[in-house]
């Protein structure tokens, strides 16, 4: 589970199932911050920066954390997927 900042809890929680068709993409510009896209057939999460000409540190260590969690997330489902078992 991920780690919360302070004791705040979350005020709602939307689960998008990473089935058939989910997609995640970069979309890397020259003149503008890139944009993540995930999608999960008909809902789309885009993420990017605050604003769209420049970064800041707590942007950069938002997308080093994010890309660290996902490649947690990679092996787990790697590491399940090997096994053979299918997750209820």
């Amino acid at each position: 589970m991920m780690g919360r900042r302070g004791q705040t809890r979350p005020t709602g929680v939307i689960t998008l199932n990473t089935g058939s068709g989910a997609v995640a993409e970069n979309h890397a510009y020259q003149l503008r911050t890139p944009v993540l896209a995930l999608a999960f057939g008909l809902v789309q999460v885009q993420i990017t920066t605050a604003a769209s000409d420049r970064v800041t540190a707590a942007e950069v260590e938002f997308a080093r954390q994010l890309a660290k969690q996902t490649q947690d997330f990679a092996r787990c489902v790697e590491r399940i997927h090997r096994r053979g078992v299918t997750a209820a």
